[in-house]
């Protein structure tokens, strides 16, 4: 009996340990540095519907959107910032760490589109969100590598993150962008590395509305 009764016993343990092991993969994929295929689906959120298109990009209609957190604290060059002062504008939010490889092949794409928009008077304000990054030096550095004038709040635990309503287009990756209308709302998000046509496409509607 004892010895029938073995190997189902073992096959149960390894089923358990299998299960645990795909969870625990699925979970990481969520805070993982990468990409993320994006397909095109509809969904629900808690403030109403969003669409996410081929490119990635998911939008929200201005009827359904729901306000985004309040960001603030300390950035990396040791100001202050609270997003909320900054209704009025378009905000983009880029979640980014100096160890990210899509971080980096995105950033020159975020300084060229972040000056000329400012260059233009147009009413944008970026802010990035840097994560994960053990010291404020080296998201100093990649700052000035890529040539990213605006701020970054400094939140290395990624608790900044947690402060997005459950079920809103909310930053579930590194990187992610979120923008939000000009009454702070959360109106357009990607969990993908974009490059400056996907970065416009994001931002130019919003400028549009009225």
């Amino acid at each position: 009996m004892s010895l029938s009764s073995a190997p189902r016993r073992r096959s149960t343990s390894g089923r358990a340990l299998l299960l645990t092991a795909v969870t625990l993969a699925g979970a990481l994929t969520l805070t993982a540095c990468g990409d993320s295929a994006g397909g095109s689906k509809s969904a629900k959120s808690s403030g109403g519907g969003y669409v996410t298109g081929a490119g990635g990009i998911s939008t929200v209609a201005q009827a359904e959107r729901v306000e985004a957190p309040k960001l603030d604290g300390e950035t990396v060059d040791g100001k202050t910032l609270d997003t909320t002062t900054l209704k009025g504008k378009v905000v983009v939010l880029n979640v980014w760490g100096s160890w990210c490889p899509p971080c980096r092949a995105e950033a020159p794409y975020f300084a060229k589109v972040s000056k000329e928009l400012a260059d233009a008077g147009k009413d944008v304000a970026f802010v990035g969100i840097n994560t994960r990054d053990n010291s404020k030096q080296s998201a100093a550095a990649f700052e000035q590598n890529f040539g990213i004038t605006y701020p970054s709040l400094y939140d290395p635990d990624g608790k900044l993150m947690l402060r997005f309503p459950k079920g809103t287009l909310n930053a579930q990756s590194i990187p992610s962008t979120i923008v939000l209308d000009k009454q702070g709302r959360i109106a357009a998000r990607t969990l993908v590395a974009v490059n400056e046509e996907q970065l416009r496409k994001m931002i130019d509607p919003l400028l549009a509305e009225q």
